[in-house]
């Protein structure tokens, strides 16, 4: 299905809001490698912007509590369809704008958050790093998969400021005939 496809005049006129969601980007084959390596059995594992769902799909099959979220509702549909497809299983989705800040359930209630390739615009990283912390159980993690954007520096500074210790792993994701460098950090307090 080609992304173009799904353009809606009436969404981007609204928000300027794309279907980015509708590519399997290379920094989510690099997240959902990481996740297959994890042992996840019984975690609560949040993924921010799902697209098509792949890491949370890796996450559900190494038998995470799965919860893919997205701020469109047909990515959440397909990610659905995706685990049902792939695993036979069913996946819990929800709707998520980073710029809402209710969370009900969803506060201090995962073990994992993860994402891939969510740092493409500079205003995402204020979103990103005010909401992750409060999605957080104590102890918790962070994945952030990234193809290297001009973004993300800034990002894992300001989670550094916020008490985060970062480690970086690169990862190398064939695609399209070219190899893609990713950098999967890992957040810890």
């Amino acid at each position: 299905m080609a992304a173009d496809a799904l353009l809606d005049e009436e969404e981007f006129a609204r928000d300027e809001r794309l279907p980015y969601w509708a590519e399997l980007w290379p920094s989510a084959t690099a997240l959902a490698r990481r996740l297959a390596r994890e042992h996840l059995a019984g975690q609560m594992a949040m993924e921010l912007g799902c697209g098509v769902g792949l890491p949370t799909v890796a996450a559900l099959e190494r038998d995470a509590q799965a919860l893919a979220t997205d701020h469109y509702e047909a990515a959440l549909d397909f990610a659905a369809y995706n685990a049902r497809v792939n695993l036979g299983r069913d996946l819990e989705t929800r709707l998520l704008d980073w710029r809402t800040p209710g969370l009900g359930d969803l506060e201090g209630a995962s073990d994992l958050v993860y994402a891939a390739d969510v740092l493409y615009e500079r205003g995402n990283v204020p979103l990103l790093a005010g909401l992750i912390p409060r999605l957080l159980k104590p102890d918790a993690r962070v994945l952030i998969a990234d193809p290297r954007r001009n973004p993300a520096p800034d990002f894992l500074a300001e989670m550094k400021k916020r008490g985060f210790l970062v480690l970086t792993e690169e990862a190398v994701v064939e695609a399209e005939s070219r190899s893609v460098t990713v950098l999967v950090h890992e957040l810890r307090r």
